[in-house]
C-alpha cells in the first residue's frame, strides 16, 4: 500500500510538473506569435509574463543595440518613462509612512518656492492626477503635441522656442527653476488631467524633505531593500549604465535613427529597470516588505487617490485601475524619446506583464491589447 501510494505521489507531481511545463511553452508559443512583426535587424522588445513571482515567458525581441547588432535576451535594462511613476509615488508614501509628511498638506507647505496657485493643492490630488496641475506643454512643444497658448515663455540657448526632447538641454536645477513658475492649468480637484509636471514636483518634495535625491531615497528605501540591484532613477546624461537598451524611431523616410533624450530630471520618468527587478517588483504587492506596517503601506498604494476616472479607469499612485474580480487590472504604459513600455498586474490571476520597447515608431497598443488578451485567457 505504501509503495502504491509513493508511485501514486510521485505520478502526481510529474503531472504537475508536466503541467507547468505546458504552460509555460504554450504561452511562450502565443508571445512568439505576438511579437513576431518584430524584424531581428531592428530595434524591439524585452517582454516578460509572469505568475506566482515566476517568469512563464521571458525573451527579447529585435535588437538592443543596431550599431553593435546586439539582440535583445530579456536581461537588458531601458528606460521606463512614464511607469516611473509608481516608484516616485511609493517614494512619497514611505515618506508619509516615516511621518514626515501629510499626503493631504498643501504641496507649498514644503515647496514654498512654487509659485502661488490661489488654491489648496495636496500631496495626494497630484498623485492622484487631480492636482489641477499642467503638462509640458506650459513649457513647450513636444512629440506629444505643441506649445500651450498661456506656455511660459522658454528660450533655446540661440534665442529661438525651446524644443523638449534632444535638442536644447536644461540641468535639473534649470528645470526645477522652470517648474516653480508654472501655474494651474485648472482648478484642483476637479476633473483627471494627467500631469507630468505634478510628479516632477513630488521628485522635488522627496528631495527637499529627505535630503537626498530621488535616486538615492528610492535606492535606499525601495531598491536596495527589495534586492532590485538593476534599478535607479538616472539623473545624470553621461552615466555608463550597462546592458542598457539604445532607443531609436524611424524617421520621415521610414529610416532607423537614434533617439535618445538629452534631458535626465526624474520623477515623472527616469526610471531604469530590467524584466527580472520588474518581477521582483510585482511580487512586493503580494508580500509587502516596505514601510513601518508593509501590508497598510500597500493597501494605500493600491487605493485610488480620487473618484475622479479616465477612460473609465481610476488612478493609485501611479497606477490605472480597470476591471473587477479576475479581469482587474492594475497598469500603467509609458512612452518618450527611443522608448515605449507598459507593466500590468493581474491580481485576480497572480499575473502580470513586463513590456520594455526601444522603438519609439512601434504600435505598441496591439501588442500589449494581444499579450493582455491572452493573459487573461490564463485558467
Amino acid at each position: 500500500m505504501a509503495k502504491s501510494m509513493n508511485t501514486f505521489l510521485k505520478s502526481l507531481f510529474l503531472m504537475a510538473l508536466m503541467s507547468s511545463h505546458f504552460a509555460r511553452g504554450e504561452i511562450s508559443q502565443d508571445m512568439d506569435v505576438i511579437f513576431s512583426a518584430i524584424p531581428d535587424d531592428g530595434p524591439g522588445c524585452s517582454v516578460g509574463v509572469a505568475r506566482d513571482g515566476k517568469w512563464l515567458h521571458k525573451t527579447g525581441y529585435g535588437l538592443a543595440n543596431m550599431e553593435l547588432d546586439v539582440p535583445l535576451d530579456g536581461s537588458h535594462v531601458h528606460r521606463m518613462a512614464s511607469v516611473s511613476k509608481q516608484f516616485t509615488a511609493m517614494a512619497v508614501l514611505l515618506l508619509a509612512d516615516e511621518g514626515k509628511i501629510d499626503l493631504d498638506a498643501d504641496i507649498r507647505d514644503y515647496l514654498p518656492q512654487l509659485k502661488p496657485y490661489g488654491a489648496r493643492v495636496t500631496i495626494n490630488a497630484m498623485l492622484g492626477h487631480v492636482s489641477g496641475m499642467g503638462d509640458y506643454d506650459l513649457i513647450a512643444g513636444s512629440y506629444e503635441g505643441p506649445k500651450a497658448s498661456n506656455a511660459i515663455d522658454l528660450k533655446s540657448a540661440a534665442g529661438g522656442e525651446f524644443r523638449l526632447g534632444n535638442e536644447d538641454y536644461l540641468t535639473i536645477e534649470e528645470f526645477y527653476a522652470v517648474v516653480e513658475q508654472l501655474p494651474l492649468a485648472q482648478a484642483p480637484n476637479q476633473s483627471f488631467l494627467y500631469s507630468n509636471i505634478a510628479y516632477v514636483i513630488l521628485a522635488m518634495l522627496v528631495e527637499d524633505v529627505s535630503g537626498e535625491s530621488l535616486r538615492d531615497y528610492a535606492e535606499r528605501r525601495i531598491f536596495s531593500p527589495l534586492g532590485m540591484h538593476n534599478s535607479f532613477f538616472s539623473d545624470d546624461p553621461v552615466e555608463i549604465v550597462p546592458q542598457r537598451a539604445d532607443g531609436y524611431k524611424k524617421n520621415d523616410e521610414g529610416i532607423y535613427v537614434n533617439d535618445m533624450t538629452n534631458l535626465f530630471w526624474v520623477g515623472d520618468g527616469g526610471l531604469h529597470t530590467n524584466l527580472d527587478d520588474m518581477l521582483i517588483w510585482d511580487s512586493h504587492f503580494y508580500a509587502p516588505k516596505l514601510g513601518r506596517e508593509p501590508a497598510t503601506l500597500m493597501a494605500l498604494m493600491n487605493t485610488a487617490n480620487s473618484q475622479h476616472r479616465s477612460d473609465g479607469r481610476l488612478y493609485a499612485n501611479g497606477q490605472n485601475i480597470r476591471g473587477a474580480g479576475d479581469t482587474m487590472i492594475f497598469e500603467h504604459s509609458g512612452g518618450w524619446l527611443g522608448t515605449s513600455t507598459y507593466y500590468a498586474r493581474l491580481p485576480g490571476k497572480h499575473a502580470a506583464l513586463a513590456m520594455m520597447c526601444n522603438d519609439a515608431s512601434l504600435d505598441t497598443g496591439a501588442l500589449i491589447d494581444r499579450s493582455l488578451a491572452r493573459l487573461l485567457a490564463l485558467d
